[in-house]
């Protein structure tokens, strides 16, 4: 009897290893063919917003060459990404070798490439403009513009400068009138500008 007992449970274990077996190779095939599909995807994405970046850098410098790069590793899935910029009259180098306002700007090229081949119900940009002069603070706000007419995504822009807030559709708010009161306000310049028009 007990050899009997013995000799089920053994078939048993084997029948699980076997099922177990097939279940793990099962896996590494599907986890293969996920990474490989991953990598494809990665590949895809990373051209379209390369080709974008460039095009956007151009337009924000007015002229000279930037493109993306994965580093670090072959695999797209492992590889880290680096910026290679040359704004016009200089050579081509890494971001981080920039000014201030170069790298914002260069960094916001990058950000609008995300936005312009991926959509987002809603984009929420906080102070990019802060590191901009005035003449980069226009160009950060038609890129805006641009990207806002192109795309479907709607954007949420964080600011205290005079001249974005002047391209904008709506304002909002804090105001303190009184002490320890603050009260939110909104206006919509849109309707604002087609009232004065009117008058």
């Amino acid at each position: 009897k007990d050899v009997i007992i013995l000799e089920e449970e053994l078939e048993s274990l084997e029948l699980e290893e076997k099922d177990l077996s097939r279940a793990a190779k099962k896996l590494e095939k599907d986890i293969k063919e996920l990474n490989k599909e991953s990598r494809s995807r990665i590949l895809a994405a990373f051209d379209e917003m390369n080709n974008t970046f460039s095009s956007l850098f151009k337009k924000l410098f007015n002229g000279g060459k930037a493109y993306l790069e994965l580093v670090d590793s072959q695999d797209p899935l492992q590889a880290g990404l680096e910026l290679m910029v040359s704004p016009p009259g200089k050579k081509l180098q890494k971001l981080s070798l920039l000014s201030g306002g170069e790298k914002a700007l260069a960094s916001l090229a990058l950000i609008f490439s995300t936005f312009i081949n991926k959509t987002s119900p809603i984009c929420i940009l906080d102070e990019v403009d802060a590191p901009l002069d005035e003449g980069n603070v226009e160009k950060f706000c038609e890129l805006l513009k641009e990207a806002s007419k192109t795309t479907k995504n709607r954007f949420l822009i964080v600011t205290h400068n005079k001249i974005t807030m002047g391209f904008m559709n709506k304002l909002y708010g804090v105001t303190m009138l009184e002490p320890g009161s603050s009260k939110i306000v909104s206006v919509n310049l849109d309707e604002a500008e087609s009232v004065y028009a009117a008058e």
